[in-house]
This record gives C-alpha cells, structure tokens and sequence, in this order.
C-alpha cells in the first residue's frame, strides 16, 4: 500500500472470500461491487499479503467436513491459477520473497476449524502438502480437537488428539492459531506448542466483553509466547461505534496491554460479516484506517509493524 510516498506491505490474515467462490456468487479475479475483497481490489490499493480461509459450513460437519474442505483448497489453487499475472501463491521464505520481489500479490490458505481433521496423522501432513500453512483447531463449536468459543463460559480445553495435532503442526511447520477456541483450549495451546502462536481475527474483551474476544491476560500471553494478535473488523467485536474508530480503539489497546507494537496486526474477516464496518467497507479501506491511525499519534513505524511488518517478520522467523 502506497502511504505517505512510501510503500507499505499490508498483511491480512483472515478473509472468507473462498466461500463467495465455492457458493458460485462471484470469482476472486474480477472486480466486483459485491463482497469485500478481490485481487483486482486487492491490487488498486496496493494490499500485498492475504490469508484466504477454509470455513467449513455447519451442514457439512462432520462427516463432510473433509470432502468441503478439499473443494475450498480446490477453489483457491483455481482462482490463483487464473490470476497468474496479479497472485502468487505463497508456502514458504523463498514464495513470499518471490512474491514480494515481484509486486505481485502473496496469496496464503489457511483454515478456519480443523473440523476435517480427526486426530494427528496423514491428513495434516496432506493438508499441509496441499498449501495450508495456517489452522485454527475450532470454529465456535466443539469438535473432537477442542472447544471452541461458542461453548463458553464453561468450555473445555483441547482433547488429547488437539494436543497431539497442535504437536504435528509444530513440527511440520503449520501456524496455530487459536482464535475461535474456548478460552481453557488458548491456555491448553500456549501450554503444549512449542513455537509461537497467532490468533488471526479476535479483539480485545476489555473493550467489548465477547466470548470471541481476548482478555488483557491472554493478549499478553499470547505476544509473551512471540504471538500476534491480529484485529479484527467484525462490528460484534467491537462493541462502542462498532466503526473505522472503534477498530482504532481495539489496535490501541492491545498496543497498550503487550508494550510492545510488535504483536499486533490486522485479521479483517472481510467476506466473513454481512454487515462491514462503516469507513472498511472493503478492502480498498486501507489507506483510511493507516491515516486514523496517525490520528492517534502512533509512530509511522509502528503504524508499519501493525499493518504488515509483524506478521512478515513472524512469516520469516516461523519459516527460517
């Protein structure tokens, strides 16, 4: 993204864009008034990395769950095949370097409820071997990894099989990422992975006490652990405005919490809502929310970090 006459690298680590595909509404290679997110946006406003999420459909689950889950990695390599001259796809140092080098756009796949996945084995190395390189072990509900958020208060933690899969994708390199878990599963998760941890789209609870929100003290967990928090634009989140300023306000406070502004980052659920936040109603927003964000006297380098630069740095460490 071009700011302030210089360029920026935007990361954005959670999108639903995936599923406007698989639903037949629309493709991912052209410019649309529809949605949030596409690549011809995606390359109006400069936007160069983006997570592309596998949600599974609860009518789907479980014995489906697989079978859906392939047609979304399926509908990924096919929109990226097709727009070859804006997206790379990106699964590793070398890619994302490539992708970068080439002003091309970094496109990653990521899933959103590991509800294909049974216990640790074949499939998460298949998934894995297919481009996944970031999951999240529940959607809202319970599955046989863990619980996740829709099941507080009172959810438990992760099962034997979540702590042996979280184990797996330590060492086959996988991103673990614990938003949508119940909050006992976020501390079973620090406690069990050996390497540090995201949480792609949560937001802070002192700021709007929901159950998909983090507390003070797991915010700080989490950046402890070498985490990042990444911000979300979902209105039920953000409690107050629920607008351009609110997402600010939440940016502020984990910035606040941790001390540090090399934890935060940004994860838009753009595709993912009904209803956007008004100011990001998609992605060409971006320039607006960098701009609101010098507002608050935050330090062009750290408005940097924030928008890119920590989950780059992260990408790099996790891959080195």
């Amino acid at each position: 993204m071009r700011w302030k006459e210089t360029d920026i690298i935007t990361v954005d680590t959670h999108a639903d864009s995936l599923g406007a595909v698989l639903s037949g509404q629309r493709h991912l290679t052209e410019t649309s008034t529809k949605g949030q997110l596409d690549f011809p946006r995606m390359r109006q406003v400069g936007h160069r990395v983006q997570f592309f999420s596998c949600w599974v459909e609860p009518e789907y689950k479980p014995d489906r769950a697989l079978t859906r889950t392939l047609a979304y990695i399926d509908a990924f390599w096919e929109e990226v095949r097709h727009a070859a001259d804006l997206v790379m796809p990106v699964n590793d140092r070398a890619s994302l370097d490539a992708a970068l080098a080439s002003g091309k756009i970094a496109a990653l796949l990521s899933i959103e409820g590991a509800d294909a996945v049974t216990g640790p084995g074949h499939i998460v190395r298949l998934l894995y071997r297919l481009g996944v390189r970031l999951m999240s072990l529940t959607w809202n509900q319970r599955n046989l990894l863990a619980d996740g958020a829709g099941e507080d208060p009172g959810g438990g933690g992760l099962s034997q099989a979540g702590r042996q899969v979280v184990h797996q994708m330590n060492e086959i390199g996988m991103i673990v990422d614990v938003s949508h878990l119940a909050e006992a599963g976020f501390w079973d998760v620090l406690a069990v992975s050996q390497k540090p941890v995201i949480a792609s789209h949560s937001n802070c609870r002192a700021l709007k006490d929901h159950r998909r929100n983090l507390s003070d003290a797991q915010i700080r967990a989490l950046a402890e652990k070498g985490g990042i928090q990444g911000i979300t634009f979902v209105r039920d989140f953000l409690g107050g405005t629920a607008d351009l300023d609110r997402v600010v306000d939440h940016i502020v406070h984990a910035l606040d919490v941790v001390g540090d502004d090399r934890h935060t980052g940004i994860g838009s659920d753009f595709d993912g809502v009904e209803e956007p936040v008004p100011g990001l109603e998609d992605v060409t927003g971006w320039p607006r929310l960098a701009e609101r964000l010098a507002d608050r006297q935050l330090s062009d380098d750290t408005i940097r970090r924030v928008l890119g630069e920590n989950y780059i740095n992260f990408l790099y460490d996790i891959w080195a």
